[in-house]
């Protein structure tokens, strides 16, 4: 059994993340300010010995001892993340760092929930790896945008500098 933290846990994917480890047969930390997830997403979980929910922002250090860590805290949709940007940026650059810190620390595999938006307005579609995008790094998006390609960013310097075990997904 792995104890397995999951930052954002009471967001849409997050809170079926969550579910699916524990099924699996892991201890869960859940880790979410609630800015954008809900505990009714999580409700069902709570009673389970398996679960825990941590009121926690992670735009300030966490620490436990863990073996794997899947970072998901970010407001998703444009609606959610203009409505507030500074967060929102702060949330995936701030938030990489500690979560990336608490790898480091715990000698924990850790993985970035990224996005499509790292690729800007696309010219070419369907996107492949060596698509570089079509950005604008001032733009009413760019808070999504650059705070996630600040965290790949993030998370591949983490990699080569330091040895932490990482993967990247981009979430279309």
């Amino acid at each position: 059994m792995k104890k397995i933290l999951v930052s954002g846990g009471a967001g849409f994917i997050g809170s079926h993340l969550c579910a699916r480890l524990i099924k699996g047969g892991h201890k869960v930390i859940c880790l979410d300010n609630l800015f954008t997830g809900s505990e009714d997403n999580i409700a069902h979980l709570k009673g389970n010995p398996q679960f825990e929910f941590v009121l926690h922002d992670v735009e300030f250090p966490y620490e436990t001892e863990v073996d794997e860590i899947y970072n998901l805290a970010c407001p998703a949709s444009p609606i959610h993340y203009q409505h507030d940007a500074i967060k929102t940026i702060k949330t995936s650059v701030l938030g990489a760092i500690n979560m990336l810190g608490l790898a480091k620390k715990a000698n924990a595999k850790i993985m970035q929930a990224s996005t499509s938006e790292v690729y800007g307005d696309p010219i070419v579609h369907p996107q492949i790896e060596s698509y570089w995008g079509n950005v604008n790094p001032i733009g009413p998006r760019s808070c999504c945008d650059e705070g996630k390609r600040c965290a790949e960013t993030l998370f591949m310097d983490y990699h080569r500098q330091n040895g932490i075990r990482i993967k990247i997904i981009r979430i279309f």
